[in-house]
């Protein structure tokens, strides 16, 4: 007879907390060491399977806010110097940070996921055989050279076609080349990360490490799902699809996989039916303690379900953007959202509003001061507290 795991939330929450250095900051470094493969930068990003990276200073505040020392300065050697971190296209399609080390996994598991249908018009949308070539193009054109999206754009389209450069795709007040459907897909498949901008244009160029075709249960795909269920588990298919934008009867068939060849068991998860990478079992009593500061889009903030747990209360409705997480940064307090803040930059000083929806004791306003010191470190400004409404609407 089997016997089912019952994990409770405050349990699940503490170690989710625990194991993204929530509770406790990685082991400090000296700058010195603070950069190049199996350094805390890459080891944080890869405890938080990514870094959400559409704004930089965002993700800045992310990694090095989960450790005592790291700066912004620290992040930007890893990722343009030492290039132990590449900034590239990640979970949903959405600009990420990520271990370099790590990109044939991740490779590997988001070209697993099956493409859905195009949303766009038979006359805008490309084919299979023209993604393909397209993809091919930008692995040619990349290699060993850094282009903006216009230099690129030529290049493709003298590879492929005069149709890859059709001006069709509609985007923020602007008509995209045709090619632009399959960006992120380029990414996905590790021909593609972004470069140093050159001036205020971002550039691209091949990964200094390859890519991985996509592969089974049995192999990359089910070495990521259980590194997903490390950090975020336990979870759903429903959870997994939802994080990644799959489609939710794919999860379901690779969760089911893997957990008739033993990659995975079920655990009671709030009397939902869950699942943990096998043997994986053990969890703090819980709750998390201490307060947090996370920036928009945080890793945290966007994995962990349910959001409802997660976001209790009036957080559900103040902190959340038409139920989509990430788009405030928030007040993190003993692991559930309790609070919103924002920070605005003059010069070398930064002031940070902050939101509770709670009222905070003595320690956690103690805690709260030091997160605004730390935050202000990482940005390498002086910051200064204020406690107030903000007024700042979500990210788009």
């Amino acid at each position: 007879m089997t016997t089912t795991s019952m994990i409770t939330w405050d349990a699940a929450s503490a170690r989710r907390a625990e194991r993204q250095f929530l509770t406790g900051p990685a082991r400090p470094v000296t700058p010195a060491a603070a950069t190049g493969s199996g350094t805390p930068v890459a080891d944080v990003v890869g405890a938080m399977m990514g870094a959400h990276a559409q704004v930089l200073s965002a993700a800045e505040v992310s990694v090095g806010g989960r450790t005592s020392t790291l700066t912004r300065a620290d992040v930007r050697v890893a990722l343009w110097d030492e290039r132990s971190l590449i900034k590239t296209y990640g979970p949903r399609g959405t600009v990420h940070l990520l271990p370099a080390r790590e990109l044939p996994l991740w490779s590997a598991a988001l070209t697993a996921i099956p493409t859905g249908p195009s949303p766009f018009p038979p006359d805008v949308r490309l084919t299979e055989e023209q993604a393909a070539q397209v993809l091919a193009a930008i692995g040619e054109a990349l290699k060993d050279t850094c282009l903006t999206l216009d230099e690129l754009t030529e290049e493709i389209v003298e590879r492929t076609g005069p149709w890859a450069g059709d001006r069709v795709v509609p985007a923020f007040q602007d008509m995209w080349p045709r090619w632009r459907q399959v960006l992120h897909r380029a990414g996905w498949a590790g021909t593609l990360c972004f470069g140093p901008n050159r001036g205020r244009k971002a550039t691209y160029t091949r990964p200094p490490v390859a890519g991985a075709a996509g592969g089974g249960t049995d192999g990359a795909l089910g070495a990521f799902v259980r590194r997903y269920l490390g950090a975020y588990g336990p979870a759903t298919p429903q959870h997994f699809a939802k994080w990644l934008a799959a489609p939710v009867g794919w999860a379901g068939t690779v969760f089911r996989e893997l957990a008739a060849a033993g990659g995975i068991e079920e655990v009671d998860f709030e009397g939902t039916r869950a699942w943990v990478a096998s043997g994986d079992t053990d969890f703090p009593d819980g709750p998390p303690r201490g307060v947090r500061l996370l920036p928009y889009f945080d890793a945290y903030v966007i994995a962990a379900q349910p959001r409802e747990r997660l976001f209790p209360g009036t957080a559900y409705e103040r902190a959340l953007a038409g139920g989509q997480a990430g788009n405030y940064p928030v007040l993190l307090v003993d692991g559930v959202v309790a609070g919103v803040w924002h920070q605005r930059r003059q010069g070398r000083r930064t002031t940070v509003t902050v939101e509770p929806l709670v009222r905070l004791t003595a320690r956690q306003e103690r805690e709260l001061d030091e997160q605004v010191e730390r935050v202000g470190e990482v940005l390498e400004a002086r910051a200064e507290l204020v406690v107030g409404q903000v007024k700042v609407g979500p990210h788009a």
